[in-house]
């Protein structure tokens, strides 16, 4: 059963300098926590978002129906990440469209909607301002910080940028940068969105429209790469849309995939902001620790300290098994503590968002070990 979850926000006066240069002069993050902060100040789990998501992890919200966080099979009371023994953080990262500042906000510089002026913003420029988050609610340390994704990625970064802040990072169907495939897929989606006749720039907030047509393609596209092939041929395969027969048009939806494809990039158009999208594939994009050693990650990774669980699924084409074994490696060769499981799911990408029970024990099975202390 859910619990009912409150969002909160917190404004920051003191400038964030950003990786690219930018500078946000003042800035809100929009967060929740689930939980009680134990006396020592030591049970605190950051939990990092990835592309679509926002700092609703878990829980649900009291008179809204279907409202549960994009987390809540994972983290809640008697969950893999217990709330009766952790003190869980969900953070809106900066740029996103769910209540932390970003795009759709005013320019305190200008006085107009930010739109195409927002700053590039990198997955370490998010890390710094969770960890002022972090300062401002009195936790000198987590307990573990973990994601999924684009999430995975802020849990890695992290273990790097404030190795002496994390005890234990757990790095989910994630990968230490994105290969060419990768940042091709999201060039495509980017180019869908940013040749809508109605993004204007990037500015479309003062025409009074939304790039509905790009947005939907660039859902379409992301959402066949979080799938699998035997996913969708499971779910769909060759079935049609309506009747036993082809309708010989090029315009109308013969195939139920077509369909589900269509609903689904209906459904995100009408509420993801396309600046938003540009800016946290871009994130993506640009994310590569081992970039600063010449691209040696062994070395990268040297600066971690933290204990790491590493979890990876095999019909995950998008962040293939290989990619966390590439993070594997290079922990074992600094000598770190890895725990690594590379789970037989059917289900592609979003595997690390569903009810696999293999998973949730192994995940449940280390948090226990946390809480009990077993690192110390």
């Amino acid at each position: 059963m859910s619990f009912f979850a409150t969002p909160q926000s917190l404004s920051f006066e003191q400038p964030l300098q950003l990786k690219g240069g930018g500078l946000l002069h003042a800035y809100q993050l929009t967060y929740e926590t689930y939980g009680q902060l134990n006396a020592q100040r030591s049970n605190a789990v950051l939990v990092c978002h990835a592309l679509n998501a926002s700092h609703h992890v878990a829980g649900s919200y009291k008179g809204q129906a279907k409202s549960e966080g994009w987390w809540d099979n994972m983290i809640g009371p008697g969950k893999p990440v217990d709330t009766d023994r952790f003190f869980v953080i969900g953070v809106n990262n900066l740029g996103s469209c769910f209540g932390s500042t970003g795009p759709m906000h005013l320019n305190p510089s200008t006085g107009r909607i930010y739109g195409a002026d927002f700053p590039v913003v990198t997955v370490e420029d998010w890390v710094n301002s969770q960890a002022r988050l972090l300062d401002h609610l009195g936790i000198d340390q987590l307990a573990a910080v973990m994601g999924g994704s684009l999430g995975g990625m802020q849990a890695l970064s992290w273990s790097l940028q404030y190795p002496e802040r994390v005890r234990h990072a757990v790095v989910i169907a994630s990968a230490p940068n994105l290969n060419a495939e990768n940042i091709a897929f999201n060039e495509v989606a980017r180019r869908a969105i940013t040749t809508d006749p109605d993004f204007h720039g990037g500015h479309f907030y003062a025409h009074g429209v939304v790039p509905k047509r790009g947005l939907r393609i660039a859902r379409m596209l992301g959402h066949i790469t979080y799938l699998s092939d035997d996913v969708m041929n499971t779910k769909f395969g060759r079935m049609l849309q309506a009747g036993d027969s082809f309708k010989y048009s090029t315009q109308e939806i013969e195939f139920q995939i077509e369909s589900y494809l269509r609903y689904q990039g209906d459904k995100f158009s009408e509420y993801f902001d396309a600046n938003t999208y540009l800016l946290i594939t871009r994130a993506l994009d640009y994310f590569d620790p081992a970039s600063a050693f010449k691209g040696q990650l062994t070395q990268a990774l040297a600066q971690a300290s933290a204990q790491f669980l590493l979890v990876s699924f095999t019909t995950d084409w998008r962040f293939a098994p290989a990619r966390s074994r590439e993070m594997v490696q290079a922990l074992v060769a600094n000598k770190r503590q890895v725990s690594y499981a590379e789970i037989d799911a059917p289900h592609g990408h979003d595997a690390f968002l569903l009810d696999d029970p293999r998973y949730l024990s192994l995940v449940r099975a280390y948090f226990d070990r946390i809480h009990l202390g077993a690192d110390a």
